[in-house]
C-alpha cells in the first residue's frame, strides 16, 4: 500500500519583511525546530483525519474561548481541502491526468500557531509534497511557492505574500526579490528570483515567540493592504525601504558583516514601527531582547521576534529576560 510522509518547516524572516507582499525584497531561514507534517496514503475514500487543532468539544465555555484565542476559528483542515481542490483545478488546468485512487491524509504540527512563523502555509507545503508523491507530478520548485500562495489567497482569502512559501519550499537561507521585472511564468505559475545562501554565514541568531498570545495574520496586515492601495505615501515607502534593507542585507551576510546586519534587523523594526499599530506586548519582546544588547525585529506577522546576539552569555539573558514577559527563547535549526 503507498504510503509517504511530508514535513514542512517553521520559518523566521530576517529581514524586509512585509515587503514580499508588495513587490519587495526579503531574506528568510528555515525553523527545522518546529514543523507540520502530513502523512498521506491509499485508501478507498477521500478521508482527512481530523487533528486536535479542529478539535469541536470543549470542557467549558472557557476552554473554548482560550482554544480560540490561541488557534484562532479554523483548524487545518480547511488549509488541506484547499490544498487538494487547488491541486486538482491547476493539473485540469495543466492538462495533467490523475490517476483514480484515493487516499487518507493525517496531519499534526508543532509549529506555534498565529505567532508569525507560518504554520499555516508550512501545512499547505507538507501536503502539497505528498500530493505530488502519490500522483507521481512534477511542479518546478521554482513555482511551488505561488501555488501555495494561491491557496491561501484565491481559495481561503488569506492575506499573504510570497516569503513564507518560498522558504518553505527552498528551506535553509535564501534571498527572494519580487521586483515585477524580475517576474517570469513557470508551469503556469509566477515566479521571481530566488537565491540561496549559506547559512554558516549568518552570525549567532535567536528567536523567540510569546507562548500565550497571538494575532492572526489576516488582522495583522489587512490594514496596511488598504493604506498601501490608496497610495499613503508613508506605506508606499516603507515597502521601498523594506526591500532596500534586504538587499543590503544580503550583501552584509555574504561580506561577514555582523555588525551591519544587526543595524539593519533594527531598523526593519523601527520602519514597521511607523506605519503600524503594534500591540504593546509584541513591542515589549523587541524592546527587551534590545536591552539586553541584541538586535530585534518581528519574525513575521507578529508574537515571535528574531534577531542576532553576540555570545552565549547574552542569550542567557535574552532567555531570563524575555521569559519574564513570557516569551520562549531558542536558537533556530537552520540546515
Amino acid at each position: 500500500m503507498f504510503l509517504t510522509r511530508e514535513r514542512a518547516y517553521a520559518r523566521a524572516g530576517l529581514l524586509g519583511n512585509p515587503s514580499d507582499g508588495y513587490h519587495g525584497k526579503t531574506i528568510s531561514f528555515s525553523v527545522r525546530n518546529f514543523h507540520a507534517e502530513v502523512v498521506l496514503y491509499e485508501w478507498d475514500s477521500v478521508d482527512i483525519v481530523l487533528a486536535e487543532g479542529d478539535r469541536a468539544r470543549f470542557n467549558s465555555v472557557r476552554d473554548l474561548a482560550r482554544d480560540v484565542r490561541l488557534h484562532g476559528y479554523y483548524g487545518g483542515i480547511r488549509l488541506i481541502k484547499a490544498t487538494i481542490k487547488r491541486f486538482v483545478e491547476y493539473c485540469d488546468a495543466q492538462g495533467i491526468a490523475l490517476h483514480d485512487r484515493s487516499f487518507s491524509v493525517r496531519y499534526q504540527t508543532t509549529i506555534p500557531r498565529q505567532v508569525g512563523l507560518a504554520g499555516s502555509s508550512a501545512l499547505i507545503v507538507a501536503t502539497l509534497r505528498c500530493l505530488l508523491e502519490f500522483y507521481q507530478i512534477d511542479i518546478p520548485l521554482e513555482a511551488q511557492p505561488s501555488f501555495v500562495l494561491s491557496v491561501e489567497q484565491e481559495e481561503l482569502g488569506i492575506t499573504a505574500g510570497l516569503q513564507d512559501r518560498v522558504i518553505q519550499v527552498y528551506e535553509g537561507l535564501v534571498f527572494m526579490d519580487f521586483d515585477r521585472a524580475r517576474e517570469r511564468a513557470v508551469a503556469g505559475l509566477p515566479c521571481y528570483h530566488y537565491e540561496r545562501l549559506d547559512p554558516a554565514l549568518l552570525p549567532p541568531v535567536y528567536v523567540a515567540y510569546h507562548v500565550s498570545m497571538g494575532e492572526p495574520t489576516e488582522i495583522f496586515h489587512n490594514a496596511i493592504r488598504d493604506r498601501f492601495n490608496r497610495g499613503e505615501a508613508l506605506v508606499v515607502d516603507a515597502m521601498s525601504h523594506f526591500a532596500a534593507l534586504a538587499a543590503e542585507g544580503r550583501d552584509a551576510i555574504v561580506a561577514g558583516d555582523h555588525d551591519r546586519l544587526s543595524a539593519l534587523i533594527n531598523e526593519n523594526f523601527d520602519t514597521r514601527r511607523r506605519i503600524y499599530n503594534l500591540a504593546p506586548w509584541q513591542v515589549a519582546q523587541v524592546e527587551t531582547a534590545r536591552h539586553c544588547g541584541a538586535s530585534a525585529k518581528f519574525a513575521g506577522s507578529g508574537g515571535a521576534i528574531v534577531g542576532t546576539y553576540r555570545d552565549e552569555a547574552m542569550l542567557e539573558e535574552l532567555k531570563q529576560a524575555l521569559g519574564a514577559i513570557g516569551s520562549r527563547t531558542f536558537v533556530p535549526d537552520i540546515v
